[in-house]
């Protein structure tokens, strides 16, 4: 195959082209930022530079999109008019498979768990919009005669993987207790990078008739979040504790230093954090056959210990503002949150 992946400068998107490579395939990376897997450096949504990426190609993966800590603008931009750039260039290149990476925060915050696909989206903020809208963009595609896979994941981690989980590694070594609202009971389901390149390569050998559909992606075992990040601090060794902080006045103030730009916590992130938040795998079992392999403490300890290995190799972040918010184009996941006024919140843990 001949395979262009969006965002491959990216966590995803890099592991992708690496994945693809070394089985032999033709990888054509687009990104803003060079990298090993990057072959055409650009926006993906300058037209010419999709035409470049797209021809000839027999499959388009669809990874970049922009994170929450974007501003709204540029969130609508990069993922909803980035994914009618994308995949118009992909279909007036005859591409044959489409395989666009979503999420489910389209579900917004639902009751229902675990969450179905069947489950209405209902996005809560800009970036849950911005992925819903995104999506809607792929089945008007898939509508209209294309080969279209929609791949759900819960938040996926592994090597790599910086943003919020960079604050609680480093709470964790320099031996810390390390918070959490309310009693920390809530069972949050996250996804290993691992199993979601194994998805993506899944659904690419699958019969058109089993692709051409959309699936939710997350661990299959998964307990607390207390549980995961107690894992974390045992791992650093120096016999610190999840505590934890009493729920309505802990929200009050991180929504607030949210407001105020002093914290890169962003608003959907604190209220999922207060219930029980994953989704159904079903489908993915029973239509495509993939079932994970790592649970939700494998894939947050495989990063710590990539993150205490790597942790000095790290470049510093130099684009935000000091609250881990984009101020320029290009910031990804591989990219450590400035934690702001949470720095300072650690003299009391």
């Amino acid at each position: 195959m001949v395979i262009t992946i969006t965002g491959a400068a990216g966590m995803l998107g890099g592991r992708l082209a690496e994945r693809f490579a070394a089985d032999g395939h033709e990888v054509r990376g687009v990104d803003l930022r060079p990298g090993p897997g990057v072959s055409v450096v650009g926006d993906i949504r300058d037209a010419a530079v999709m035409a470049r990426a797209a021809t000839g190609a027999t499959t388009l993966i669809h990874c970049a999109a922009a994170l929450p800590s974007y501003p709204t603008n540029e969130i609508r931009s990069i993922t909803v008019d980035g994914t009618e750039n994308v995949l118009g260039a992909a279909r007036r290149a005859r591409v044959r498979h489409l395989v666009h990476i979503s999420s489910t925060a389209v579900y917004g915050l639902p009751k229902v768990v675990p969450t179905p696909e069947e489950h209405p989206r209902a996005p809560v903020d800009p970036y849950s919009a911005a992925k819903a809208a995104a999506e809607q963009v792929a089945e008007r595609h898939r509508a209209d005669g294309a080969l279209v896979s929609i791949l759900r994941p819960k938040t996926f981690l592994g090597p790599g993987r910086m943003g919020l989980f960079a604050m609680l590694f480093e709470w964790a070594e320099e031996g810390r207790n390390f918070p959490v609202l309310g009693r920390g009971d809530v069972r949050i389901q996250m996804f290993a990078v691992e199993d979601l390149v194994d998805a993506v390569v899944t659904v690419l050998h699958a019969p058109d008739e089993v692709a051409n559909d959309t699936y939710n992606l997350g661990a299959e075992r998964f307990g607390t979040l207390r549980e995961d990040f107690q894992a974390v601090l045992d791992a650093a060794g120096h016999g610190k504790r999840v505590v934890s902080l009493p729920a309505r006045p802990a929200l009050a103030t991180l929504g607030l230093l949210e407001r105020t730009r002093l914290s890169p916590v962003y608003g959907r992130l604190l209220h999922k954090l207060m219930g029980d938040s994953y989704v159904s795998i079903d489908k993915a079992r029973q239509r495509l056959g993939f079932s994970p392999k790592f649970s939700n403490a494998d894939a947050i300890l495989h990063t710590y210990r990539w993150w205490r290995e790597e942790r000095h190799q790290v470049p510093p972040d130099a684009s935000g503002d000091g609250t881990g918010r984009a101020t320029q184009r290009g910031r990804t996941s591989r990219d450590p949150w400035r934690q702001g006024a949470l720095a300072f919140a650690k003299i009391f843990f």
